[in-house]
């Protein structure tokens, strides 16, 4: 079941990538430009709300069901000791429930903006944040290999 969860996980986490980076870009573009917010936007940024909070569903039971949660109770404090562990039980994790929140906040704030150009600005910037923020949490060294 672990296995499973692990590949859904990272093949998942493409998507996600992918969404937000044409929510992100998508939602810059169109405020740097002065260009009307239209109901492709909002699908846009509905859909990478969607697939941001699968992902952080998924990596949830992938935290609790993975071997590396037994490292809590095996080193207890000395986890932030350790950079691989600390990168998979913390920051990995915090970092991007961050990001799934700000994804969060920016949805929401956006809907209750009345013109595009104060909508496309939220978009922009959380939805730009959030990508920095999951960007720099990749385990790069074993997703890609």
């Amino acid at each position: 079941m672990y296995e499973t969860i692990l590949i859904l996980h990272s093949y998942w986490a493409y998507l996600v990538l992918l969404i937000l980076i044409l929510a992100s870009g998508n939602a810059l573009f169109k405020s740097i430009s002065g260009k009307e917010y239209s109901a492709k936007d909002f699908r846009i940024s509905l859909f990478t709300l969607i697939v941001s909070h699968i992902q952080l569903l998924i990596g949830l039971v992938l935290y609790f069901i993975s071997p590396r949660f037994d490292l809590w109770s095996e080193l207890g404090g000395s986890v932030m000791g350790n950079a691989l562990a600390r990168l998979y039980l913390v920051e990995h994790p915090l970092v991007n429930i961050i990001a799934v929140t700000l994804i969060t906040i920016g949805y929401s704030k956006h809907k209750k903006k009345l013109t595009s150009a104060s909508k496309l600005k939220v978009l922009a910037v959380f939805y730009c944040i959030a990508l920095v923020l999951i960007l720099s949490r990749i385990p790069w060294s074993t997703w890609m290999a």
